[in-house]
Protein backbone atom coordinates (compact mmCIF):
# COMPACT_ATOMS: atom_id res chain seq x y z
CA UNK A 1 0.00 0.00 0.00
CA UNK A 2 1.70 3.26 -0.90
CA UNK A 3 1.82 5.86 1.65
CA UNK A 4 0.43 9.32 1.32
CA UNK A 5 2.36 12.16 1.93
CA UNK A 6 1.79 15.70 2.52
CA UNK A 7 4.42 18.65 0.13
CA UNK A 8 4.87 21.70 0.60
CA UNK A 9 7.13 24.06 -1.37
CA UNK A 10 9.97 26.08 -0.10
CA UNK A 11 12.36 28.38 -2.17
CA UNK A 12 15.08 25.33 -1.84
CA UNK A 13 12.44 22.78 -3.14
CA UNK A 14 9.88 20.33 -1.67
CA UNK A 15 9.31 19.07 1.80
CA UNK A 16 7.39 15.88 2.00
CA UNK A 17 6.24 14.49 5.24
CA UNK A 18 4.38 10.89 5.20
CA UNK A 19 0.65 10.92 6.42
CA UNK A 20 1.72 8.11 9.48
CA UNK A 21 4.33 10.48 10.92
CA UNK A 22 2.15 13.00 11.14
CA UNK A 23 -0.37 11.34 12.89
CA UNK A 24 2.47 10.27 15.48
CA UNK A 25 2.94 13.95 15.70
CA UNK A 26 -0.22 14.67 16.58
CA UNK A 27 -0.84 11.57 19.13
CA UNK A 28 2.30 12.64 21.00
CA UNK A 29 0.81 16.46 20.53
CA UNK A 30 -3.06 15.55 22.19
CA UNK A 31 -1.09 13.07 24.67
CA UNK A 32 0.12 16.17 26.60
CA UNK A 33 -3.18 18.11 27.07
CA UNK A 34 -4.80 17.78 30.15
CA UNK A 35 -8.48 17.51 29.96
CA UNK A 36 -8.27 15.34 27.00
CA UNK A 37 -9.46 11.51 27.48
CA UNK A 38 -7.59 10.54 24.10
CA UNK A 39 -8.84 10.17 20.68
CA UNK A 40 -12.06 8.51 19.41
CA UNK A 41 -12.15 5.12 18.25
CA UNK A 42 -16.17 5.67 16.58
CA UNK A 43 -15.70 3.25 13.49
CA UNK A 44 -19.68 3.40 13.12
CA UNK A 45 -20.09 6.85 13.90
CA UNK A 46 -21.24 8.62 11.26
CA UNK A 47 -19.28 11.64 11.48
CA UNK A 48 -16.20 9.28 11.96
CA UNK A 49 -17.38 8.54 7.77
CA UNK A 50 -18.12 11.87 6.71
CA UNK A 51 -14.81 12.96 7.48
CA UNK A 52 -13.32 9.26 5.95
CA UNK A 53 -12.10 8.08 9.06
CA UNK A 54 -13.88 4.72 9.51
CA UNK A 55 -10.99 2.65 7.76
CA UNK A 56 -8.17 4.27 8.72
CA UNK A 57 -5.15 2.79 10.90
CA UNK A 58 -4.79 6.17 13.06
CA UNK A 59 -8.09 5.89 14.35
CA UNK A 60 -9.39 9.52 15.49
CA UNK A 61 -7.25 11.33 13.12
CA UNK A 62 -7.38 12.03 9.45
CA UNK A 63 -4.75 13.78 7.26
CA UNK A 64 -5.02 15.27 4.02
CA UNK A 65 -3.12 18.49 1.80
CA UNK A 66 -5.50 21.51 0.64
CA UNK A 67 -3.96 24.67 -0.91
CA UNK A 68 -0.15 23.92 0.39
CA UNK A 69 -1.69 23.16 3.81
CA UNK A 70 -1.85 19.99 5.84
CA UNK A 71 -5.39 19.35 6.93
CA UNK A 72 -5.77 17.70 9.79
CA UNK A 73 -8.98 16.41 11.63
CA UNK A 74 -9.10 14.80 14.89
CA UNK A 75 -11.32 13.53 16.86
CA UNK A 76 -11.30 13.61 20.11
CA UNK A 77 -13.21 12.89 23.89
CA UNK A 78 -13.03 15.43 26.45
CA UNK A 79 -12.88 14.64 30.47
CA UNK A 80 -16.16 15.54 32.32
CA UNK A 81 -15.34 18.66 34.50
CA UNK A 82 -12.96 20.29 31.26
CA UNK A 83 -14.07 23.25 29.38
CA UNK A 84 -14.95 21.49 25.97
CA UNK A 85 -14.37 24.80 24.11
CA UNK A 86 -11.16 25.08 26.12
CA UNK A 87 -9.59 21.53 25.65
CA UNK A 88 -10.69 22.00 21.77
CA UNK A 89 -8.81 25.36 21.50
CA UNK A 90 -5.66 23.97 23.21
CA UNK A 91 -5.64 21.12 20.89
CA UNK A 92 -6.00 22.83 17.64
CA UNK A 93 -2.87 25.18 19.18
CA UNK A 94 -0.38 22.24 20.22
CA UNK A 95 -1.27 20.07 17.23
CA UNK A 96 -0.40 22.94 14.39
CA UNK A 97 2.92 24.00 16.58
CA UNK A 98 3.81 20.23 16.81
CA UNK A 99 3.70 19.56 13.08
CA UNK A 100 4.62 23.09 11.60
CA UNK A 101 7.71 22.76 14.13
CA UNK A 102 8.97 18.94 13.88
CA UNK A 103 7.17 18.61 9.93
CA UNK A 104 7.95 22.14 8.62
CA UNK A 105 4.25 22.43 7.06
CA UNK A 106 1.36 25.36 7.58
CA UNK A 107 -1.38 23.72 9.06
CA UNK A 108 -5.21 23.92 9.59
CA UNK A 109 -6.39 21.85 12.31
CA UNK A 110 -10.17 20.69 12.53
CA UNK A 111 -11.08 19.32 16.42
CA UNK A 112 -14.51 17.60 16.43
CA UNK A 113 -15.42 16.28 20.29
CA UNK A 114 -17.00 13.30 20.14
CA UNK A 115 -17.75 13.04 23.77
CA UNK A 116 -17.23 12.98 26.93
CA UNK A 117 -15.07 10.73 29.45
CA UNK A 118 -16.33 10.13 32.93
CA UNK A 119 -14.16 8.52 35.30
CA UNK A 120 -15.22 5.55 37.29
CA UNK A 121 -14.48 6.95 40.38
CA UNK A 122 -16.91 10.11 39.45
CA UNK A 123 -19.94 7.28 39.07
CA UNK A 124 -22.15 6.94 41.83
CA UNK A 125 -24.48 3.72 42.65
Amino acid sequence: MPENYVTNQTEKGSISVSEDVICVMVTAAISEIEGVAGLSNVTSNDIAEFLGLKNTPNRGIKVSSEDGLAVIDVLIMVRYGFAVTVVAKKVQERVAAAVEDMGGLKTRVNVHVTGIAFDKTDMKG
